[in-house]
């Protein structure tokens, strides 16, 4: 008996803060210190004591039986009230039925705080993981009040609307209006109707779909809003201005979709990040001319200098880096368009056969270092894959600043470079679609690789017919519909070229949301779209390449300027020995392997090219970013790699354009010179 009166003593001791007021509060606590320590107190008083606060309790519990019963006579009695309008009416029983859910909010949170002191006295304070269970199940319990509490509040408010909507109605009851005001009314009226059918439920649609988890965030107002000393509350609580929300694992968020679609909103830190990428970039690019090399790297080192390495004051990374998406877009398209269906058919071969052989090389060649090094086979694969990609947006900047000395016949080195890389974006999207199913071969059984092979087949077949779909289209759209389409685009414009550029940009978009929907790269839809245009004739691509270059340039400054965002100098200084060793072997192994690959499938009378080819493949492409970031997520990688990977890649860009110099100057063949006259 003893016992069971000593655990009912502390089950019943949270109980006292809701049971008593502000004045008793500080007795109670008292005089359960003595009673906890033993000073003062007999045993019948502390009999007495318990049995008092079980009284107390039970008439609570009583007296909220007793209002709520009095709350549903007082909404029956309302509903049948016919001297109030409708608007009353739904504002009065509104507020019982809050009243009526907050006495019954309270009642769950005492009889939840009696549970959680209850497990928390069974649990052992030696055992991590039973207390980390308990504070996952208090977490989850405040999470799921503050969401209770943030739907009263809700509610609240829109009670506050029903009663000033009632008291307008009765003020136009006891007064006659003009013509204005009743033309104001008609547009208030609609302007209601207009938000409800507009507004989306999505908080209420979604807490409830499987998957979805309960967060605490930080929200933090926009600091021009708080800047303002005449601010209103209503304001601040409606969220004019645009905050920001920080979660417990510090990613940040900004608002997307407002609730109230009728208000333009503009977010202000993504229109500053753009503004100083575009004026920091000016310098950057006249530095980098001025000390001979390309500009894309003085686009890069702004990135750096603006990014979380350098000063951080670029706030909309994802959308910055969404953005720079498209330069590679854009660049890709005027790219195919240098590169027609006859130069494809020329060397169609060589395109498909190279980056085949140098991905299963270099796959080779990780498995064997894998193996001596004792990395795991599914981590020596994703690796090797990633550097066996080459960076086409650098390469075709290279080539449009480099002049064509290919002799009468032979084999243009732009054009088989450029459809190397091309195939090497198809094994992109590829090793994207297979990615999944490594993740799976890496944590699955012995028993169980025979079925992740073959899924892995069905996967490569999948690919297999997706491309020849898109290749099927291709032809479809070069026989029928292109040359109609721009004839008609080129007449209904008329001098205007707002509509040829949207024209073109529509097709591009069309063309890479084909090869997405196929699983394949977009990054190949925007070449096809090129070539496709360039089928059309010398004078049309002249023209749309005139209009197209001013996007693409400035959209390539933001994308080279996402890449310098992922570079970090303090680390590349720390471990500077560790990674210029791994970048030279990196960019030598590449290099050897394009020669010795296209050494074999080369025609004679075009071996020269190979070096230059070779040059410029042998670096590692940016898209290894994406990939890198998506193995660490999966537990591919470990965080050291993800960071080697990142830095050897960022080291062999800025390599790429020495060793493509070198190539361009020793192994072009030199025009002859004629003899004078």
């Amino acid at each position: 008996m003893r016992v069971l009166e000593e655990n009912l003593f502390w089950v019943l001791l949270p109980v006292l803060h809701l049971l008593v007021s502000a004045a008793e509060h500080e007795e109670v606590a008292k005089h359960v210190i003595k009673l906890h320590r033993g000073k003062g107190a007999t045993a019948a008083h502390r009999k007495q004591w318990v049995l008092d606060s079980c009284r107390k309790l039970t008439g609570l519990l009583r007296q909220k039986n007793v209002v709520l019963n009095k709350l549903k006579n007082a909404i029956r009695a309302v509903e049948r009230d016919a001297g109030l309008s409708d608007e009353e009416k739904l504002f009065q029983v509104h507020m019982f039925e809050i009243f009526q859910k907050e006495l019954n909010e309270s009642e769950n949170s005492v009889f939840q705080a009696i549970y959680g002191l209850q497990r928390a006295l069974q649990g052992d304070y030696k055992d991590v993981v039973n207390m980390k269970e308990s504070s996952k199940q208090r977490l989850e319990a405040l999470r799921e009040a503050a969401i209770k509490e943030e739907t009263e509040y809700v509610e609240l408010l829109a009670a506050e609307k029903h009663q000033v909507e009632a008291l307008k109605n009765m003020q136009h009851q006891n007064k006659s209006l003009s013509m204005l005001d009743e033309i104001l009314e008609d547009v208030r009226k609609a302007a209601d109707r207009l938000e409800e059918e507009i507004e989306e439920h999505a908080f209420d649609d979604n807490k409830s779909v499987k998957g979805v988890n309960f967060e605490a965030v930080l929200r933090v107002e926009e600091e021009a809003a708080s800047s303002k000393q005449n601010i209103t509350k209503r304001e601040a609580e409606d969220g004019l201005g645009l905050s920001m929300l920080i979660d417990s694992q510090n990613n940040q968020y900004i608002l997307t979709k407002p609730r109230d679609a009728t208000i333009p909103r503009a977010d202000p830190h993504f229109i500053k990040d753009i503004v100083t990428i575009g004026m920091l970039s000016l310098p950057c690019g006249w530095l980098c001319t001025a000390i001979g090399l390309p500009t894309m790297f003085g686009y890069i080192i702004c990135g750096v200098l603006l990014g979380p390495s350098g000063l951080n004051s670029i706030k909309s990374i994802v959308q910055v880096e969404t953005l720079g998406e498209f330069g590679v877009f854009f660049t890709l398209f005027l790219v195919g368009l240098e590169f027609s269906p006859e130069k494809l058919r020329k060397v169609w071969k060589i395109s498909l056969q190279g980056p085949c052989y140098m991905t299963v090389l270099m796959i080779a060649f990780g498995l064997l270092w894998g193996h001596l090094l004792r990395i795991r086979p599914t981590q020596s694969v994703f690796i090797s894959t990633c550097l066996s990609l080459s960076s086409t947006p650098l390469v075709s900047r290279f080539l449009m600043g480099s002049a064509r000395g290919d002799k009468e016949g032979d084999l243009d080195y732009s054009a088989v470079l450029l459809g190397m890389l091309v195939t090497q974006d198809v094994q992109l999207g590829l090793f994207i679609a297979v990615m999944p199913t490594l993740i799976q071969a890496g944590a699955s059984l012995s028993s169980s690789i025979i079925m992740e092979v073959l899924q892995i087949l069905l996967l490569i077949g999948q690919i297999l017919f997706s491309l020849a779909a898109v290749f099927l289209l291709c032809l479809v759209i070069k026989t029928y519909l292109i040359g109609p389409y721009y004839r008609k685009l080129h007449l209904e414009s008329k001098g205007n070229k707002e509509i040829l550029i949207l024209g073109i940009s529509a097709f591009i978009f069309l063309m890479l949301t084909v090869t997405e929907l196929l699983d394949v790269s977009m990054e190949l839809g925007c070449f096809l779209a090129g070539a496709l245009v360039s089928s059309q004739g010398h004078m049309v691509t002249e023209e749309i390449t005139a209009y197209i270059e001013p996007i693409r340039d400035f959209l390539a400054i933001i994308f080279f300027a996402s890449i310098g965002l992922h570079v970090f100098p303090t680390f590349v200084i720390y471990e500077l020995t560790v990674l210029v060793t791994l970048t030279l072997a990196v960019v030598v192994m590449k290099f050897v392997l394009a020669v010795l690959v296209l050494s074999l499938i080369l025609p004679k009378s075009s071996q020269y090219i190979k070096w230059i080819v070779s040059a410029g493949l042998a670096q590692v492409s940016e898209f290894s970013f994406v990939l890198g970031s998506r193995a660490r997520r999966a537990g591919i990688i470990s965080r050291e790699v993800y960071l080697l990977i990142l830095s050897v890649t960022t080291l062999s860009l800025l390599l790429a354009p020495v060793l493509w110099r070198a190539a361009i100057t020793k192994c072009m063949p030199r025009p002859e010179r004629r003899p004078s006259l």
